[in-house]
């Protein structure tokens, strides 16, 4: 069993930056690969990023986020995180991050089976 809390959520103006957090318990974290996810209002969740197992050294992202987001993880502190930069209206969403286990990097929702409760991303214009 994994537990998983986000944080860094919050209200910014287009543009600015944010540095989403998911902390996790409960077993080895290195050995999930973990994703992040976002759900706006009246849309269904979407893909944003994911990380390999392990080292982290395979990564993915959904496009319209791709060369303004980062995903990384710490072994060591059992985190992940998610740089977001140039922040735009339409990324305001709830972020939720999920874990599986195994090393490959997943990109739907449903081939995670571990998920946090979610933290509000607000970008205004």
């Amino acid at each position: 069993q994994v537990q998983l809390v986000e944080s860094g959520g919050g209200l910014v103006q287009a543009g600015a930056s944010l540095r989403l957090s998911c902390a996790a318990s409960g077993r080895t974290f290195s050995n999930y690969a973990v994703g992040w996810f976002r759900q706006a209002p009246r849309k269904e969740r979407e893909f944003v990023a994911a990380i390999s197992g392990w080292s982290g050294s395979n990564t993915d992202y959904e496009d319209s986020v791709k060369g303004r987001f980062t995903i990384s993880r710490d072994n060591a502190k059992n985190t992940v995180a998610l740089q977001m930069n140039s922040l735009k209206p339409e990324d305001t969403a709830v972020y939720y991050c999920a874990a599986v286990s195994r090393w490959a990097i997943a990109t739907r929702s449903h081939d995670y089976n571990y998920w946090g409760q979610g933290t509000q991303v607000t970008v205004s214009s």
